[in-house]
């Protein structure tokens, strides 16, 4: 491994102790000063986006710490012959759903030494500004490496968008003559065969209510075998009852609620969750879908077919790589959205 890539490993493990500590107790921080500049956008980023809570401010960080040191960075880099692309300049249109989610387009294209302009969500534009002086400060090379960009995007070799269904359409469009990774609308999903203990349910509720379910591994869907009593999900969703206090996610769910209601249709309340059964993936924000099965078979197939818009898959029941209860919003870097590897696409540019 050479010097330069050493060094761009040492300043995102060092971006992961400033996270590490900022969403921790620890009273001693190795980066004093990055510290309170975080805290200070922190309380920014919630008056700019209330969805932006304190709790998922933290929680974001937190995951991303675990990630970000030296030993799993070399790991996961040691899978691909990397060559720098010092020449190269990638656009990245962020998604703005949850915290930094489009940190790790950031973090794949610096790591083989892309210019990147980035195009910034509306909902998102505080923390990564943060990121980038952040690891410029820790590794000379990284400076003049990034350019954001409110305009029209420009003089670039590749594009990384993320966006909804509605968006990629217009991502097609635009840059379809480009190598392009063009990313749409997700849904997470969860199988349970019925011997699951307490605990584990309670881990689901992590992978359900997390950033109040806005991301695309949010579990939006569960699929249950007949007979299952939704008193066990209820019961075990209760630990995140405080959801409810927030007050767009309570207009969420009066909404939704209502929308029921007027069109009588069937659902199951708990006073801040809505559970209904349906067919589709993804559920409006308060609300988790359900659907009844009669063999994991069925359920396999179900998954198969939906494929393409499917993110994770959590459960005992291994079905298409499935994951562990309440690790959904815990990414390893390997884990790539869409679940197409980002940094292969990038060394074929």
């Amino acid at each position: 491994m050479n010097k330069d890539l050493k060094e761009r490993i040492q300043a995102f493990s060092d971006l992961g102790i400033l996270f590490r500590e900022n969403s921790s107790s620890q009273k001693i921080k190795t980066f004093q000063k990055w510290d309170s500049e975080l805290n200070k956008l922190l309380k920014d980023s919630y008056q700019y986006n209330s969805w932006f809570t304190e709790n998922n401010l933290k929680l974001s960080l937190k995951n991303w710490s675990a990630e970000l040191n030296k030993k799993n960075i070399e790991n996961w880099l040691e899978n691909y012959k990397i060559e720098l692309k010092s020449s190269k300049t990638v656009a990245i249109i962020m998604a703005g759903n949850v915290p930094i989610v489009g940190f790790h387009d950031l973090m794949c294209s610096l790591i083989l030494g892309f210019k990147c302009i980035v195009k910034l969500s509306s909902d998102d534009k505080i923390l990564i500004p943060l990121i980038v002086k952040f690891i410029q400060s820790r590794f000379d090379g990284f400076k003049e490496k990034v350019f954001f960009e409110r305009n029209i995007l420009k003089n670039f070799d590749a594009v990384i968008a993320t966006g909804s269904n509605n968006s990629h359409k217009y991502f097609e469009y635009y840059f379809g003559k480009y190598p392009n990774l063009l990313r749409k609308t997700r849904h997470s999903v969860a199988v349970l065969n019925g011997n699951e203990s307490d605990s584990e349910l309670v881990m689901l509720s992590n992978d359900v209510f997390d950033y109040f379910g806005l991301g695309c591994r949010s579990v939006s869907k569960i699929f249950i075998p007949k007979g299952y009593d939704l008193d066990l999900l209820f019961n075990a969703f209760y630990k995140k009852r405080f959801v409810i206090d927030h007050n767009k996610y309570a207009n969420n769910y009066d909404y939704n609620k209502a929308v029921y209601l007027m069109s009588e249709e069937k659902f199951y309340d708990n006073g801040f969750v809505i559970l209904k059964e349906e067919k589709k993936l993804g559920s409006p924000i308060a609300c988790v879908y359900f659907e009844y099965y009669d063999d994991l078979v069925q359920v396999k197939n179900i998954i198969k077919i939906n494929n393409q818009n499917i993110q994770c898959v959590v459960g005992n029941e291994k079905i298409f790589n499935g994951i562990s209860f309440g690790t959904t919003q815990c990414p390893k870097l390997s884990d790539y959205a869409d679940n197409v590897d980002t940094l292969k696409f990038l060394l074929k540019i």
